[in-house]
């Protein structure tokens, strides 16, 4: 819709603008998301020959030129003759077309969109804020520091269970009252669900807050000491292969950097490796699972895909990632052939199948991570990853379906 309308964050006139980092992330091949990208590259993303093109020094990360990087891509679509630009808001879709749609849109969707959106997908499909606690690999943590049990259950539990003392609890309960907080944007007031609230604002109401909330011991006995324990962090399996682990109930805007340091107050997560940091932030994105398919096509409506941070994806080169999904299975529709579902041996298709099949009531927009590949020690192991997801892609690319 720019440049005739634009949003808060945005302000260039530009397509491809960057309003938060000017970061995607790393190229390291031994990273996920340099797997995901290596993926990527051989698709012929456009976002990421436009980023490698006007790259500026970042260390391990691929950091671009902000304003170069959107003109880079803005130029690009204007000189194609295959695409026309309408710079209009859309805000409403005929969903009876029979011809492919591609919504491809992200956190700053206008409410009119948004609303449409909704509409077709169905009530409370829609979220507009993330709520989102950390998640730590599995191989990081210390072993002797927790313990398996689900609450008033005998026996090895679905929960791993992070034990503190009542020095440690204190320990982290101030450390958390003076971390330094990530402020909301002027277009971001978020009314907190008393039922989701980040544990700092929790913490702020009192000492006893979080053992009484998300660090509550009831029903739990640590087989150290064989006594209930003073408070107690629970971990929860995100993924089948369990190498991810959710902090439960632990939603946050400390600042990452803070996050890693409070959190290792706690003893079996001295040395956790964080596959994702928690967060509180506009958003606007489906509750993927029975929403829209592993093909990025609707569930209700095989003519329609999603595109973007909407899918429930999370980074830059996540939605674009989605974007090139979109775009192949759309062009397949167009012709009249079968949408293709990337191999979960591939990132994009560990991502599709997260999206599609979160193993929760409420899908938490995720990053590419090497947790997600569910393979066990993933470090050690990242050799058998990036064949997997080098003969994935080559696959695809030499079969007749690429088309």
């Amino acid at each position: 819709m720019k440049p005739k309308k634009f949003t808060p964050a945005h302000k260039s006139s530009n397509l491809a603008e960057l309003v938060c980092s000017n970061s995607l992330k790393s190229d390291s091949i031994d990273k996920a998301a340099g797997i995901l990208k290596s993926e990527m590259i051989k698709l012929k993303s456009l976002v990421l020959e436009a980023a490698y093109k006007n790259k500026v020094s970042a260390g391990g990360a691929l950091a671009v030129d902000r304003e170069k990087f959107s003109q880079y891509i803005t130029n690009k679509i204007y000189n194609n003759d295959y695409i026309e630009v309408v710079n209009e808001e859309a805000t409403e879709i005929n969903f009876k077309n029979t011809n492919p749609i591609i919504i491809a849109t992200g956190p700053m969707t206008s409410n009119s969109l948004a609303e449409e959106i909704e509409n077709f997908i169905g009530m409370k499909s829609l979220a507009f804020y993330d709520s989102i606690s950390p998640i730590v690999l599995y191989d990081s943590l210390d072993r002797s520091q927790f313990f398996r049990a689900s609450r008033y259950e005998d026996g090895e539990g679905d929960y791993i269970n992070c034990p503190l003392t009542k020095v440690e609890y204190v320990n982290f309960i101030e450390s958390l009252n003076s971390a330094e907080k990530v402020n909301f944007h002027k277009f971001e007031n978020p009314n907190y669900f008393e039922g989701c609230l980040p544990i700092e604002e929790m913490a702020s109401r009192g000492l006893d807050t979080l053992r009484f909330g998300p660090m509550k011991p009831v029903g739990l006995t640590d087989p150290k000491t064989a006594r209930r324990p003073y408070a107690v962090l629970q971990l929860r399996k995100e993924n089948e292969a369990e190498t991810m682990w959710n902090l439960v109930g632990f939603q946050t805007k400390m600042k990452i950097g803070d996050q890693k340091k409070v959190f290792s107050i706690i003893p079996a997560l001295k040395n956790a490796e964080f596959l994702r940091f928690g967060s509180i932030h506009r958003n606007t994105y489906i509750n993927s699972p029975g929403k829209i398919k592993n093909t990025l096509q609707s569930e209700s409506n095989k003519m329609v895909f999603f595109a973007g941070q909407i899918t429930g994806v999370e980074g830059y080169t996540e939605s674009a990632a989605m974007g090139i999904v979109a775009g192949i299975n759309a062009g397949r529709a167009f012709n009249k052939k079968t949408p293709y579902s990337f191999t979960k041996f591939s990132a994009l298709g560990i991502l599709l199948d997260y999206i599609s099949n979160a193993n929760s009531k409420e899908l938490q927009p995720m990053n590419i991570n090497l947790g997600l590949f569910g393979i066990e020690k993933p470090k050690k192991n990242i050799q058998i990853i990036q064949n997997n997801s080098k003969k994935a892609i080559d696959d695809f690319i030499n079969s007749e379906k690429y088309v």
